[in-house]
């Protein structure tokens, strides 16, 4: 696959408390399909700050490919951590979200915004 110029870049928010979602581990793989069969190749892992981002994007300096990508957000230890006098039923462990990058130049932001019992997201700028 050809390498561009791109960028992968995400943040987290806390929807239930309407506050960045510092120390959240966040995975990123790179989906490898061979036919019917998909495989599963992880690319980096990093934990968002006090404002609930990254210091640097997941992906970027020509390593972007076009392909289907997953960020893993890791949110249960959050929900612990923050909650540890009043334990939310945080239904969530890890929050994995496909996507496809068509255009390696292009900057895909793909934020997440988590409560105990439900998120969202979308592509970002």
């Amino acid at each position: 696959m050809e390498q561009h110029n791109g960028r992968i870049t995400t943040h987290v928010l806390d929807t239930s408390k309407g506050v960045p979602a510092a120390g959240i581990r966040i995975e990123l793989y790179f989906i490898e399909r061979t036919g019917a069969e998909a495989g599963s190749i992880k690319v980096t892992e990093m934990l968002t700050n006090a404002d609930g981002r990254l210091d640097q994007p997941m992906l970027a300096d020509g390593k972007l490919q076009t392909g289907e990508y997953e960020l893993l957000f890791h949110v249960h230890p959050y929900f612990a951590q923050s909650n540890r006098n009043d334990p939310p039923s945080c239904l969530w462990t890890a929050v994995p979200i496909r996507f496809a990058v068509s255009d390696a130049t292009s900057h895909y932001h793909i934020p997440l915004l988590i409560a105990p019992g439900g998120y969202s997201t979308y592509r970002g700028s």
